[in-house]
């Protein structure tokens, strides 16, 4: 596919550590193109967290760049940072970290209060924030429209994974990044949410970064990436264990 070519994301020669005599990261170089759907897999302590950290514009690199679409984010002040972050990327988190006192709609189209770019690609569509919010829904399998208006706290576990997932996709951000949002499901769910999830991916022309320690759902990736095999500062930490 043509359209591959493009670098949504690149890292060259990063550092990073929480302290002066121990980095965490150390990846000399990392590219992720337009469209591609990547798995990547690491132990505690690999720096999967602090990876997404500075995707996300949260950290700012000791050293090397970070560019999200063509943008090196540690040359960013931190309020544009935030923005860049609103407006480009979506997030699914392990916890989900929906808002409790808010509705399912609320949730979900929280996003575009914060992005006009996100905002505007929905209007474009011609269908209101909460018209795209119930889209989104029934293409992750949540066909009652009734959803919408319950508090968040109502769903059960795997409706709340769904709603975090359409708050990602709400607004078709470049780059979605999924850290381990499947740990709470059984299998048969897992791999079923996924290929959901990839659907929505290719019709929004997004990337999807999938962080997990579950090596059985790798072969529905285009590729893998191991991060203790592209991070020299976990393979000095081994081998000085």
């Amino acid at each position: 596919m043509s359209h591959r070519s493009n670098p949504v994301v690149e890292l060259e020669n990063v550092q990073f550590s929480w302290t002066e005599d121990k980095p965490i990261l150390d990846i000399q170089s990392l590219s992720i193109t337009q469209g591609e759907k990547v798995f990547i897999r690491g132990p505690s302590g690999s720096g999967k967290t602090t990876l997404l950290g500075l995707l996300g514009g949260v950290l700012t690199p000791d050293s090397g760049s970070v560019k999200v679409l063509n943008t090196n984010l540690a040359q960013l002040p931190p309020a544009q940072r935030d923005l860049h972050r609103a407006e480009h990327t979506g997030f699914i988190f392990q916890m989900f970290n929906l808002i409790p006192y808010l509705s399912v709609a609320e949730n979900i189209t929280l996003p575009l209060s914060f992005a006009k770019g996100r905002h505007d690609r929905v209007s474009a569509t011609g269908r209101k924030p909460e018209q795209e919010a119930a889209r989104l829904l029934q293409t992750l399998g949540l066909v009652d429209p009734e959803l919408l208006s319950r508090p968040v706290t109502e769903l059960s576990i795997g409706q709340q994974q769904r709603v975090a997932a359409a708050r990602a996709l709400i607004g078709s951000p470049e780059l979605l990044i999924a850290d381990e949002p499947t740990s709470a499901l059984d299998t048969d769910t897992r791999e079923a949410f996924i290929k959901l999830l990839f659907s929505e991916c290719e019709s929004s022309g997004s990337t999807l970064m999938f962080v997990s320690h579950d090596s059985s759902l790798e072969p529905l990736f285009d590729r893998t990436i191991v991060l203790p095999e592209i991070n020299r500062a976990s393979q000095q930490n081994r081998e000085a264990v």
